[in-house]
Formats: C-alpha cells, sequence, structure tokens
C-alpha cells in the first residue's frame, strides 16, 4: 500500500541493472519540507553544486571521460557522438551529454553547460517541481458556491476539466435550487487563485491563444480562448438552462465569499495522470497551470516569478546543478529560457532515481508512439539512420523556431540504461532535418546506429 507521498517503484525506471548506485528516497513529503525550509529566494550561486559536466568540445579525455576506463562500446560511442554531432544540420550552436544511468558515470559531453533556449524540455523541470510539492495523488477541485442568489463556478486549477463534468455540477445544482425553491440565479466565475500577469515574458504575440492561452485557474474542454474562465462560466450558464433553470444576465466575474455554501465540486484525475498527458502531448496550457498550483501548494505568489522560483528550489533539492539556468514560465514557451543540456541530463538522472517522479518517466513519448509528439506522425525516428530505435528510445521533445531539443532514457541491447539531452539553436537547416540528426543521436546512444 502506498501514502499520498509515495508511488510504487517504477517499471521501466533503471533499477534492475545498477551496480553502484543506490536509489533516493520515495517520500516527497521530507523534500517538501526542504523546500519550504527555503525561506530566501534561491541564488544560483549559492545552492547550485559544481556541474558534474565540463563545457568543453574538445576530445573525450579532456572532457573528464577517459578513454582508458571506457569499455569498447562506450569508447565507440564516443566516437560516433563526436562525429554525428557534427552534422551540419544541427548548426554550430549545438550542445549534448550522455550519462550511464547505471553509475552515474558522464560518457560524453559537448558543450553541456552552455546555457541554450530548451523549448519544451522546460517541462520536464515543472513536472518534477508539480510532482515533489504536490504528490502524484494530488487532485484539483473546481467547486460551484451559492450565495446571494448567484452560482459561482471557483477554478481550481484544474486544466483538464471538460464539459461533462460542469454538466455534472450543474445537475447537483439544480438539485439544490430546486429543493430549495429557486427556478432562477446569476452565473459567477471565481478565478482569482491566478494572479496577474497572464501572459510570461518571452511569448511571442502568436502563441496565443492557440499555443497557449492567457493562464487561469478556470478553463472548460481546454478552450483556446483568450479569457477561459468567462467562457467557462458561459458552458456552465448553458448546463442550467438545459436543466431548466433560468439564467440572469450575463456571466462576470465575482470572488466567492466564506459565507457562501458549497453546493458541488468536481475532482480531477490524480496529478500522475495530468503529468503523464502534459508530457506526451507537450500541453504547453497544462504546464503553466501546473507551475502555478506549485506556488499555491505553498503558499507562494501564483505568478510564473513564483512558480519559478520553486523550480529553482526544487531542483536544488535533488542536487541537480542550476549553473546558466533561467527559466520564466512552466511549458518553455518562453523564448528568454535557458537550461543547460547538462541540467536536462541531471534532472533526468535524479527522475530515473526517484519513484515519486515516477510517472515523468511513464509520460516521456516513446520513440514510433502515435499520438505522442516522437509518433510517425511528427515524422520523428522514420529516417534510415534512427528508425532501429523505434519503440527504444523515450524522451521529452521540445521545438521552437531556432530551438530544437530532445532528452530522454533509452536502454542498449547488453541491458545498459543511458540518460541524454541535446539541444540546438539557431541552426538554418529545416526543422524536418534537425529533428531527423537529432532523433539519430539518440539512436547512436541507444547503440542500434552503432
Amino acid at each position: 500500500m502506498t501514502t499520498p507521498d509515495e508511488t510504487p517503484t517504477h517499471a521501466f525506471a533503471p533499477g534492475g541493472n545498477r551496480r553502484h548506485r543506490r536509489a533516493r528516497g520515495g517520500r516527497t513529503g521530507a523534500r517538501r519540507a526542504l523546500v519550504l525550509a527555503m525561506a530566501v529566494p534561491v541564488a544560483s550561486a549559492t545552492l547550485a553544486g559544481t556541474s558534474a559536466f565540463a563545457a568543453d568540445d574538445g576530445p573525450a579525455a579532456a572532457r573528464g571521460v577517459s578513454a582508458g576506463v571506457l569499455d569498447a562500446d562506450d569508447a565507440q560511442l564516443v566516437a560516433n557522438l563526436d562525429e554525428r554531432v557534427a552534422d551540419a544540420r544541427l548548426g554550430t550552436n549545438v550542445s549534448g551529454v550522455v550519462l550511464d544511468a547505471d553509475s552515474d558515470t558522464p560518457l560524453w559531453d559537448h558543450n553541456g553547460s552552455t546555457t541554450l533556449m530548451p523549448a519544451s524540455n522546460a517541462k520536464l523541470a515543472t513536472a518534477t517541481t508539480a510532482l515533489t510539492l504536490l504528490g502524484a495523488n494530488h487532485e484539483f477541485t473546481t467547486k460551484v458556491v451559492y450565495g446571494d442568489g448567484t452560482l459561482t463556478l471557483v477554478g481550481g486549477g484544474d486544466r483538464t476539466l471538460s464539459g461533462d463534468d460542469v454538466a455534472e455540477m450543474a445537475r447537483t445544482a439544480v438539485d439544490g435550487l430546486k429543493a430549495a425553491g429557486l427556478s432562477s440565479v446569476k452565473v459567477r466565475v471565481d478565478d482569482s487563485l491566478f494572479a496577474e500577469p497572464s501572459l510570461a515574458e518571452g511569448w511571442n504575440e502568436g502563441y496565443y491563444p492557440t499555443e497557449i492561452a492567457p493562464v487561469r485557474s478556470l478553463v472548460v474542454d481546454g478552450a483556446a480562448v483568450d479569457d477561459t474562465a468567462i467562457d467557462a462560466g458561459k458552458v456552465f450558464a448553458e448546463k442550467l438552462a438545459a436543466l431548466g433553470v433560468t439564467v440572469d444576465g450575463d456571466v462576470a466575474r465575482r470572488t466567492a465569499r466564506d459565507s457562501d455554501v458549497p453546493v458541488a465540486q468536481h475532482k480531477s484525475a490524480p496529478l500522475s495522470d495530468i503529468v503523464r498527458t502534459m508530457l506526451k502531448t507537450s500541453d504547453n496550457n497544462i504546464a503553466e497551470t501546473l507551475l502555478r498550483m506549485s506556488a499555491v501548494e505553498l503558499g507562494r505568489p501564483a505568478t510564473f516569478e513564483g512558480g519559478a522560483a520553486l523550480v529553482r528550489q526544487v531542483l536544488s533539492s535533488y542536487g541537480i546543478s542550476l549553473d546558466n539556468f533561467v527559466m520564466h514560465d512552466g511549458s518553455g514557451l518562453s523564448r528568454a529560457d535557458r537550461i543547460p543540456a547538462a541540467t536536462l541530463a541531471q534532472l533526468l538522472d535524479a527522475v530515473t532515481e526517484s519513484p515519486a517522479l515516477g510517472s515523468i518517466l511513464d509520460g516521456l513519448p516513446v520513440a514510433g508512439e502515435a499520438g505522442a509528439s516522437l509518433g510517425p506522425e511528427w515524422g520523428r525516428f522514420d529516417d534510415p539512420d534512427s528508425r532501429c530505435a523505434v519503440g527504444k528510445v523515450r524522451a521529452k521533445t521540445g521545438t521552437l523556431t531556432g530551438a530544437i531539443a530532445l532528452s530522454g532514457v533509452t536502454r542498449t541491447d547488453d541491458g545498459d540504461w543511458r540518460i541524454f539531452s541535446f539541444i540546438e539553436n539557431d541552426s538554418t537547416a529545416a526543422p524536418g532535418d534537425i529533428k531527423d540528426a537529432m532523433d539519430g543521436l539518440a539512436a547512436t546512444v541507444n547503440g542500434c546506429w552503432a
């Protein structure tokens, strides 16, 4: 049996063949307490440990990986990566790190500490923070309260709330209205849980509302609109009207009062399920909501800055380097975000060692998996060099104009686990060609492209 702060040992985690590592504890409660104890903002110079990866593109021995201690397969891996990272499609501003996950040994580093725009690889940090602070079994609650002739739909940060969920709350509310002899009501929405601004530094105007909606604590059916809270209120009003209740006037905002009477609520699926969905489909809106809800849990301002500060604190608590780490949002859409490949590799190493973070591994898209961001519909792992890695690589994608990233885990035919992170910025090649080259690097790490 698991407690709310525990999750079962994760089947995909590289635990079965570990030779030298000791798994970290699975409880998130102690780590949450550690973050709470960090009463002052975290400065990278204070809490960031020395990176295990040198920013050097020289030969393996100069990067702290001694060729004398590598077996023949690993030596060939290093040679292949040194050659293939120079692929013209990747451009000249590219970095990468590969770890032996079983022994925590750095195998290869190419400019790994260089600060680059990570795109959606930033979601790995957001997911780690939310699971650590909220717990895998956390549920988000949307409420309906009544007072002064008004039903107020109160947002609780559930980005997965559906029209069917709202309909069920409406039915419950109508039952209460009818029992009280009421046949008409005003409808209001309360999305005060999240503070302004609703748009992050570094977001292009072209991103919203399709790529990202202004961040609010209330939304129904993932609506791609500028005001998701008012839209949700309109859906609620429509459900009430369909049940025979007259809705007076237009939907507007109202902050719920302590004296209001709770009449209905809906709880989301567990956070672990939401994290898996976010990572599989690279859902920007879920990521931004989780960043804010992490701040809400700790009583911090539910802003981009408040959430990002907690990300730094949580990563520090896992011993992950914050050198050159800059984060302005939870999704990685901000063009001002900067995360080195070394940090992403360390983060994934921590994920493989913590059962509490198992849903992150579950959520990593699998090469060739339809419906996820590494699926064939996105043209991933479908060229002669990388096709061999279909089903063998799990990795988070990242794509912005001028930035493509891929960070994940894979297991070689010999049973050795590898962690990798590759990021490129500013390549002038076609995005599809860049992704093909990056998929080839992942296939190289797996060893199927020898």
